[in-house]
């Protein structure tokens, strides 16, 4: 029987295969599903809430510091008779004195309106306390701007007089006076601006 050769299979166990399967197959790429990361909902609400907070108090700084500005201005002139002492105070003008109370209004206004916005800032999906503060925002700037309104056409009039009507300018006698309600009627305008970027916030959250 030369020439002829065996064949021999050996064929293998279930044990000696399975040691020398891969531990670790890889995966076929039909299984391979992306994983997509889901922004949390709310996030920029929550960021609009925070900006909310600052804004209330920077509006709390102008309107209390227009209404303190306003409240404390007074001028007595060196000279005085025997019977009149020149001397200007701001509840001289209604306007002035509306102009106190407003600013006051809305600067504790803002401040009892923190604790709002604050919820919005833990539950920015509410959507209550964002019209609330829409509703009385607008109401609060109605107010404002009407006060400082006013108190600027007194404030022209003083460092300008009006020929036609007969009123001489008194801001050359009382400067001081003059650039103290300057400044306020500035710094209540600014609390304006606050309270309608407040509103365009609030209408954003929606």
């Amino acid at each position: 029987m030369e020439g002829e050769s065996t064949a021999v299979n050996i064929t293998e166990t279930p044990k000696e295969r399975k040691g020398k399967a891969p531990l670790l197959a890889p995966p076929s790429s039909s299984t391979i599903k992306p994983i997509v990361q889901k922004a949390p909902k709310g996030g920029y609400k929550r960021g609009l809430a925070v900006f909310d907070v600052v804004l209330r108090l920077a509006g709390i700084a102008a309107a209390l510091g227009a209404a303190i500005a306003m409240g404390s201005t007074d001028q007595t002139l060196p000279f005085f008779t025997q019977f009149f002492q020149f001397k200007a105070q701001f509840d001289d003008l209604p306007a002035f004195t509306f102009f106190v109370i407003a600013n006051a209004i809305t600067a504790a206004y803002l401040a009892l309106s923190i604790p709002i916005s604050i919820v919005c800032i833990i539950r920015p999906q509410l959507v209550a306390p964002r019209v609330l503060l829409i509703f009385l925002d607008i109401v609060m700037v109605a107010l404002t701007t009407s006060a400082a309104g006013g108190a600027a056409s007194i404030v022209y009039l003083a460092h300008n007089g009006n020929s036609d009507a007969n009123w001489p300018a008194i801001c050359q006698q009382f400067n001081d006076f003059c650039q103290e309600i300057s400044g306020a009627v500035v710094a209540s305008f600014l609390a304006v601006v606050v309270l309608m970027c407040l509103i365009v916030l609030s209408a954003f959250s929606l």
